[in-house]
């Protein structure tokens, strides 16, 4: 009997971990990948109405990029709870941006700049690029609604994606945790 009972635990544990990896979503650059450079325009940073490759300016700095499709209010929490941890960091030259994919950039103009004044978002660039595939080198799944990357020396250290409803609390306070694996 505790043979069978023992099997059955053994096959759910192994049933609920095939499940959650077959659950997982792939976006992006994968861990130890390059992220190349790419341009976008800047909504709300230093550099606002410019087009510009903020991958190029930030270097070999530690970077928290975010690739969304909405901003909707998980992802402005998440962007918000980022734009704090650069702030706190900006001695270890810590940076971030969020790119916005869109078919139509100029639309969301007035909505970034509102979401970054509301939310007093300071160190994050809120920008756009021009198509919802993103950029090719990146390989953002279509069905991301967000994907987070976070890289060191020009290698990517962290990686996150989310289906559309999918980014929760538990999740940003994990991706806030793991900015760690970035600060020297």
């Amino acid at each position: 009997m505790r043979k069978y009972v023992a099997a059955c635990v053994l096959s759910l544990m192994v049933a609920g971990l095939s499940a959650v990896h077959a659950s997982d979503l792939k976006s992006g650059l994968q861990i130890d990948e390059f992220p190349a450079a790419f341009n976008v325009t800047d909504i709300t940073g230093p550099s606002e109405g410019q087009k510009l490759c903020y991958r190029c300016q930030y270097g070999n700095r530690p970077v928290v990029s975010i690739f969304v499709r909405k901003m909707d209010e998980n992802t402005t929490k998440l962007v918000k709870e980022i734009d704090a941890v650069v702030g706190k960091n900006e001695e270890k030259k810590m940076a971030a941006f969020v790119t916005v994919l869109s078919e139509d950039p100029d639309a969301q103009e007035t909505a970034l700049k509102k979401v970054a004044e509301e939310n007093k978002i300071a160190h994050t660039p809120l920008t756009v690029f021009e198509n919802a595939a993103g950029p090719a080198k990146y390989k953002i799944n279509e069905k991301a609604s967000v994907t987070v990357m976070m890289w060191v020396e020009s290698n990517v250290k962290v990686n996150y994606a989310f289906e559309d409803g999918k980014l929760d609390a538990d999740a940003i306070k994990k991706i806030v945790e793991d900015t760690t694996k970035i600060l020297n």
